[in-house]
């Protein structure tokens, strides 16, 4: 008999269990009962209650899974972020249901966009709406103003649109520099499984579970729309996102960053190319370049970076990851020879 057939016998026999009975049972690891319990869950087939080890299962009376949902639409003249998750806490009974961890998570990350939404898009309303089913929590705020992309690439005179996701992912990029840090877009990336920007033409998603970022032309939105989720399950912590970024040795401050080289191209050859990499990374104390996936570079390239930045900036720590092995003799060169 399937190994899912046999937990949804036992289940509905005894109408609620927990994974250590089914475990004993089946004769089978946590591990392995987890990947089929997860796949009952998605399906609707059984109900998850409680956290963790502590967990119980129970057979569920409909197919569908449960999703609560919570949708309306703000004006956002006066508009408080704040009490706009109050409210949708209230609601949802998130504090309860939602480990400490992934509740502060989705309560910086939900305030921090709406907050977005309410000093920078110029719109008069804002559509938010708020899940959560029985593996992950989930947000989108919903904008029609002048769109996130266009918005930064018009402040900071840059020469296309997309040019602003390589500004934005940096971190510290902020449209209004005397009220905001820009750290808030940077760090609910880092802290959020999946999130993506919507932007006018533009698609931006970071995959957290992959560990990878894309860009991709979607059909044209007015404004911006940005959706969040987490699992109910994860087990990272703000202050560890933090403490990577703002570490005690810069006094907690957001004073390191990680680029994803590839994201602006595979193929660097110019030191006009290095400069435009380089944008606004001077806030920084310490850079991290990341060059999964990038194919080739040149020597002006890295000599643009390696000399000419860092004898200017020798405050700066640069460190690199992921470099293919065929391309560290053109970056040993510069370095040993740089002076």
């Amino acid at each position: 008999m399937e190994m899912r057939t046999k937990i949804l016998q036992y289940i509905k026999k005894h109408n609620s269990v927990r994974g250590k009975q089914l475990c004993t049972f089946l004769n089978i690891s946590r591990q392995a009962l987890n990947k089929h319990l997860t796949e009952l869950i998605k399906q609707g087939k059984i109900i998850k209650e409680g956290k963790t080890r502590g967990a119980i299962y129970r057979y569920a009376k409909s197919k569908k899974p449960i999703v609560q949902r919570y949708h309306r639409l703000y004006l956002l003249t006066g508009l408080q972020e704040d009490i706009v998750f109050k409210e949708i806490n209230m609601y949802l009974n998130l504090k309860r249901k939602a480990s400490e961890n992934v509740f502060n998570i989705i309560q910086y990350a939900f305030t921090e966009m709406l907050n977005n939404a309410i000093e920078h898009s110029r719109s008069k309303n804002c559509l938010v709406e708020f899940f959560a089913d029985q593996h992950q929590y989930g947000f989108k705020i919903r904008d029609y103003g002048i769109g996130l992309f266009y918005s930064i690439n018009t402040k900071s005179k840059l020469q296309k649109e997309t040019d602003a996701i390589g500004e934005l992912i940096k971190g510290k990029q902020t449209t209004m520099p005397k009220r905001h840090t820009g750290e808030g877009i940077f760090f609910t990336s880092k802290a959020a499984d999946y999130i993506n920007f919507k932007s006018h033409k533009t698609n931006l998603l970071f995959d957290n579970i992959k560990k990878d970022v894309f860009v991709e032309e979607k059909r044209f939105i007015r404004g911006t729309e940005v959706n969040f989720s987490i699992s109910k399950n994860s087990r990272k912590k703000l202050t560890n996102i933090f403490n990577l970024y703002a570490p005690e040795e810069f006094d907690y401050r957001f004073e390191k960053t990680k680029v994803l080289v590839k994201l602006f191209q595979d193929e660097y050859i110019s030191r006009s190319e290095a400069r435009r990499l380089l944008s606004g990374l001077e806030k920084f104390k310490e850079i991290v370049l990341d060059f999964q996936g990038v194919k080739s570079i040149g020597q002006g390239f890295c000599d643009e970076i390696f000399r000419v930045f860092q004898k200017a900036h020798t405050e700066i720590t640069i460190k690199i990851e992921n470099l293919n092995p065929s391309l560290r003799p053109m970056l040993g060169h510069v370095i040993d020879n740089k002076t």
